[in-house]
This record gives C-alpha cells, sequence and structure tokens, in this order.
C-alpha cells in the first residue's frame, strides 16, 4: 500500500531549516532526527535563506514609490478639478 504524501506546517519547516542554517549538526542527522529526507532539509535550509534576505531588503524604496504614486494620482485630481472649475466659470460667466 503506498505510503500517504506527508504535509508540514511553516513552523516546523521554519524550525528544520534554522537549525540547518545553524550548521551544528550534519543534514543528515537533522532529517534523521525529523524523519525528513535529507533533500528535504536542504531544500528547506535553501527557501530559509532566501526568505532572510527579502527580510533586509530597504523598506523605504517601497514606501517612496507609493508616496510618489499618490502625489502623482493627487495632482491629477487638482488638475482635472481646476479644469472643471474654470470650465463652470467661463459658463456661468462669473469674472475672477
Amino acid at each position: 500500500m503506498p505510503r500517504k504524501r506527508r504535509s508540514f506546517t511553516a513552523d516546523f519547516k521554519a524550525k528544520v531549516a534554522l537549525e540547518a542554517i545553524r550548521g551544528q549538526r550534519t543534514t543528515v542527522e537533522i532529517a534523521q532526527h525529523y524523519g525528513v529526507h535529507p533533500n528535504q532539509v536542504s531544500a528547506w535550509k535553501s527557501q530559509g535563506i532566501e526568505h532572510l534576505r527579502e527580510g533586509f531588503v530597504d523598506g523605504r524604496r517601497g514606501r517612496e514609490a507609493e508616496e510618489d504614486a499618490l502625489k502623482s494620482q493627487l495632482y491629477q485630481q487638482i488638475g482635472q478639478l481646476k479644469v472643471e472649475l474654470d470650465w463652470l466659470k467661463k459658463t456661468v460667466g462669473v469674472a475672477e
């Protein structure tokens, strides 16, 4: 009878990956301890390292881009409202 495919929680994967990153035991020892394949330990280690890099990316660049997008949207709205106001003044005949 085939063995049922196992799924692991993110916490479990993080714990195994962190132990592999620390390097206090070999990949094979970690795999035997947690009952997973050594290739899986290596894969989780690689994923953990990649996600660590993403955690240290400068977040200010993202905020600056969002602020610039918001500013341009607001300036566009201001321009549209100014055009509409000028058109209304011209149509109604109000002098400035």
